[in-house]
């Protein structure tokens, strides 16, 4: 078994100066094609269940999914609950043998936001998983506005909390499906230069290539959330199967057409984080 934790994966990250990829997982499919793109890439990964994987699939499915894959894995592969937005949420990713559970009080005032992320990480940590938290809140591309983190209270939120990474709004967007015009890197060092914490970057998909590989390896960002680019790569895959014989009906013969591309566009952006060949074998 393979199976890790959130801290298992970053510490080497930091200590070496690349990033895990935090995916966004929606089905079966892309979650196998993410496994199979890190063992081709010999890196770590993390699998995430977000609130959309989450009202498709129940929690104890995706928790058994997860864990089958990383039984089956030779590389550390890390069952990570996303955008949790209660401790009941965060309790049920647990029962469910999750290995990271983020809670996302992002929205909240700072102190409730702080009680609430450190009851989450006294809770992941006794049952020895991780926790990752939130400060500042990172928007969505054509929907809600970003706050930017403060650095001050990044700092605060670190200590107070005990969280093993801590994710930040640094001009980074969900769901943005071009890369965007560059994150504001002064913020990011304030911050960095406040707390040794692990930093997340959410969005991913919206960070040039380039930036994400210089990030991840002379910065405190040890993982970033990819999500858009790949979904959107299931998509065209999906679309051309379908296409391609519309009188077919099978879906899982449909369906499998998908997993290729997925894998390749998995790999690339393995790649793009330095996260390649850290993992023997």
């Amino acid at each position: 078994m393979t199976l890790a934790t959130l801290a298992e994966v970053l510490h080497p990250a930091l200590r070496d100066g690349y990033a895990v990829p935090g995916l966004v997982c929606l089905g079966w499919e892309d979650m196998r094609a993410y496994v199979a793109a890190a063992e081709a890439e010999r890196a770590p990964i993390i699998l995430q269940a977000g609130p959309g994987c989450r009202a498709h699939t129940p929690l104890p499915i995706l928790g058994k999914m997860f864990r089958h894959l990383a039984e089956a894995a030779s590389v550390p592969v890390v069952a990570h609950l996303d955008h949790g937005t209660s401790l009941d949420d965060c309790r049920a990713a647990l029962d469910a043998g999750f290995t990271s559970l983020m809670f996302d009080g992002s929205r909240l005032p700072l102190q409730e936001n702080i009680d609430l992320t450190a009851a989450v990480a006294e809770l992941a940590h006794a049952a020895g998983v991780s926790c990752e938290g939130e400060i500042g809140f990172v928007g969505y591309a054509g929907g809600a506005a970003s706050a930017g983190t403060d650095p001050a209270e990044a700092a605060r939120f670190a200590r107070e909390t005990g969280v093993d990474a801590m994710a930040v709004s640094v001009g980074n967007l969900h769901l943005q499906e071009t890369p965007g015009g560059g994150l504001d890197l002064p913020r990011l060092r304030a911050i960095e230069a406040l707390t040794d914490v692990a930093l997340v970057i959410h969005g991913g998909s919206g960070v040039p290539a380039a930036d994400r590989a210089r990030l991840a390896a002379t910065s405190r960002v040890a993982k970033f959330n990819i999500g858009t680019e790949l979904r959107m790569a299931f998509g065209a895959a999906l679309h051309e199967a379908v296409l391609r014989d519309p009188a077919r009906f099978d879906r899982i013969a449909i369906l499998q057409e998908t997993e290729a591309p997925v894998t390749l566009a998995c790999r690339a952006a393995i790649r793009s984080l330095g996260a390649s060949g850290r993992v023997g074998g």
